[in-house]
């Protein structure tokens, strides 16, 4: 009898798992495709701002988004994680154009995951959506086809070249590559058993599941083109591999189209070696292709250089705990004082030398492992060690020597040849709920960020993490602000091109920054000029509008009510008459290495100037030139930070601190587990900012006589 019943459950079992397998296999699914874009365009409204700005125009978009078409976004939005369904690029169209009220865009899908199919419907879909924007030469709002390329290999620090953006000028029939340039064969993601995807319909349904497991199988059969031949000569069918930066441009060459490259990520730690270093890598940047930065986006602010480490070493190679800074404590420092904490006699003998022991084992582990030591310590003992703190919304497990700030001051590459970075700033989303530009209203956490944590302490996404704070580093993301002589797609990419950009943390302020004394006159953020006299500058900024309620009519009129609320989330971009307000104004000056030896912490004057504004919602014009210029006989670049009245913002502080009298975070809320239900958005103040593209001003010698 036993016999029986074990030979039935074993026949249950493996019934069950063969339906899994067809499941996970795709068997019973079929393809995505994207829906017909919403009929378009969108009325437009030209707001007149104050009397002394001037053109051109300043318009507003979002160079980075994702689709389930990137695999990770499909897992992400599963019911398993967060919820949100399947979303297409024209959901992303729509998006964009009826609920963000963006002026231009682009598709970013994972380049490693998509295959020939998918990449025409996306095409396909971009080519739509611009044909819906009414009149080419002043349309409603221009969308640019792209992909992501993502080199991740974080245990090989020297070949690890990060995540970058390609985005292409063009669209049209025969004017857009055929296939995306991946950094790998595959996916990471699509190793995954095929048993265990068709799991995935015990929460999504059969129906779902399975097309999902039809788009992995797609993907994962997808053959990896032949090298050494031609991009224009390969095959249609075959996914394109470039693996490493210099074969990237060289394929975007052979193309022949007019394309960008924009790194992004630079500081998030969940992506990048934690020792990583920009100058490993500027053997392969040329600013002909990489001429933009994404300095903020939903995965944080990468903007700022501060000089730590999280384990050193020292001349003879052995490792050490180094000392913490004014903005961050080493998690081995943090293991000491847990350590002396448990202590019986803290000033004892014993005592140091298990404090000591504790140091040491945790340097030998390394900053990631090190923690799992102290299994029984809580968030709260590791006291925020191991992030940057006291920064606006900063990227998790920070990579100090990847920063924006870092990046522009170097001056040479690893082997100590003269080579440069000439970076604008732009801000982005990074979402990948096929939302672009949804940093308009900071309402709806789940929906417009990254979070994956619906507050449930048993099911989380970074169980596996020492670092599990990390899960609660997600923001709605910012945007790129271009100053224009029009709306059409020319005088965008010109704008782009030419660093006439800047970043927002999502806030749609107004910025300029000029040199007033070129050699032929004012010129704007991102240009590079020869000087030899006092640089002079001027900065004038205006606050974004405050925003209404609920949705305009045109949008409930284009997708009907029940879509503004699925696909909107019930808000839209709607600008009220009145203007926030400028707090005061920040002027960062770098001075780039003039020698391979110079040390890049004193080049880097993080607030060189600062001037207040007044609070009154009319706007603020600084002027202020650089007198040690001249005399330095050196290079230097100057940016501007703007900073905007606080307001509440989605995770505006991600260690959700409570102080004490002296100002002290005594108690941490990330915003993960038992913080992070579904109706709590996690919101505290903070002050919403831009950074404008720096002015490079180089030094102009006399010429000998």
């Amino acid at each position: 009898m036993i016999k029986k019943c074990l030979t039935i459950v074993a026949l249950i079992l493996i019934l069950g798992l063969c339906w899994f397998y067809a499941v996970g296999k795709g068997w019973l699914g079929g393809p995505w495709e994207s829906a017909a874009v919403v009929a378009g365009p969108r009325p437009m409204t030209q707001v007149k701002p104050l009397e002394w700005v001037e053109t051109p125009q300043v318009l507003f978009g979002d160079l980075h988004s994702h689709t389930n078409y990137s695999i990770d976004a499909y897992i992400f939005n599963t019911k398993l994680v967060k919820g949100g369904g399947v979303v297409t690029p024209a959901d992303a169209c729509d998006f964009a154009r009826y609920c963000s009220g963006l002026d231009f865009w682009s598709i970013n899908d994972h380049a490693e995951g998509l295959t020939p199919r998918v990449w025409a419907d996306t095409v396909d879909s971009i080519r739509e959506c611009n044909a819906a924007a009414g009149d080419p030469g002043n349309p409603d709002m221009v969308s640019f086809v792209g992909w992501e390329w993502s080199n991740g290999d974080k245990d090989n620090v020297p070949s690890h070249y990060g995540h970058k953006n390609v985005i292409i000028r063009t669209w049209e029939e025969g004017q857009t590559p055929t296939r995306p340039i991946a950094a790998k064969p595959q996916s990471p993601l699509s190793k995954a058993p095929a048993i265990l995807q068709g799991m995935l319909g015990l929460v999504e349904g059969v129906g779902k599941a399975s097309d999902f497991g039809w788009f992995m199988e797609e993907s994962k059969s997808t053959p990896t083109c032949p090298e050494g031949v031609p991009t224009t000569e390969l095959p249609l069918d075959c996914r394109e591999v470039a693996l490493t930066p210099l074969d990237l441009y060289r394929k975007l060459d052979e193309w022949g189209f007019d394309s960008m490259i924009i790194p992004h990520g630079m500081a998030w730690g969940t992506t990048n070696p934690l020792t990583g270093d920009f100058r490993d890598q500027m053997d392969q940047y040329q600013q002909r292709y990489q001429n933009l930065l994404e300095v903020f986006s939903g995965h944080g602010n990468s903007e700022i250089f501060e000089d730590f480490q999280r384990v050193a070493s020292s001349e003879n190679g052995d490792l050490y705990c180094p000392p913490a800074t004014e903005n961050f404590t080493p998690c081995c420092q943090q293991a000491a004082v847990r350590t002396r904490g448990l202590c019986d006699d803290p000033a004892s003998p014993d005592c140091e030398q298990q404090v000591r022991d504790a140091v040491s084992a945790f340097v030998v582990k390394g900053p990631a492992a090190g923690r799992k030591l102290f299994p029984d310590a809580t968030l709260d003992d590791w006291a925020g060690c191991g992030q940057l703190q006291n920064n606006f919304q900063p990227s998790s497990m920070y990579v100090p020597r990847m920063s924006a700030q870092y990046s522009l001051a170097l001056g040479f590459d690893e082997e100590g040849a003269a080579k440069r970075a000439r970076f604008g700033l732009i801000g982005s989303s990074d979402g990948h709920q096929g939302r672009p530009g949804s940093s308009y209203k900071e309402t709806d956490r789940l929906l417009y960020t990254d979070h994956k944590d619906l507050g449930r302490e048993s099911i989380s996404t970074d169980f596996y993490k020492a670092d599990k704070e990390s899960g609660g580093f997600y923001y709605t993301g910012g945007l790129v602000a271009a100053h224009t002589q029009g709306r059409h797609r020319d005088a965008i990419w010109e704008a782009l091109d030419n660093r006439n950009v800047y970043a927002t943390s999502g806030d749609r302020m107004l910025v300029w920054f000029d040199l007033l004394n070129g050699p032929d006159g004012e010129v704007p953020m991102g240009s590079e000029v020869l000087l030899s006299d006092i640089p002079q500058f001027r900065v004038r900024a205006l606050g974004a509008f405050e925003q209404q309620p609920g949705c305009p009519d045109y949008t409930v009129a284009a997708l009907g009510a029940e879509r503004a609320q699925s696909l909107c989330g019930g808000e839209c971009y709607r600008p009220g008459d009145r203007r926030k307000s400028i707090t005061r104004i920040e002027v960062v000056r770098i001075r780039p290495q003039v020698s391979p030896d110079e040390k890049v912490a004193p080049l880097i004057e993080n607030t060189w100037r600062v001037f207040e504004c007044p609070a009154d919602g009319n706007g603020c014009t600084v002027e202020f030139e650089d007198p040690e210029y001249a005399a330095a006989r050196r290079p230097a670049l100057y940016y501007a930070r703007v900073i905007q009245q606080a307001q509440q913002l989605i995770v505006g502080d991600p260690f959700g601190c409570e102080y004490d009298e002296e100002g002290n975070c005594v108690k941490r809320k990330y915003c993960i587990g038992a913080n992070a239900k579904p109706d709590n958005d996690c919101l505290a103040m903070a002050e919403p900012r831009a950074w404008t593209s720096p002015i490079f001003v180089e030094y102009l010698r006399e010429k000998a006589p």
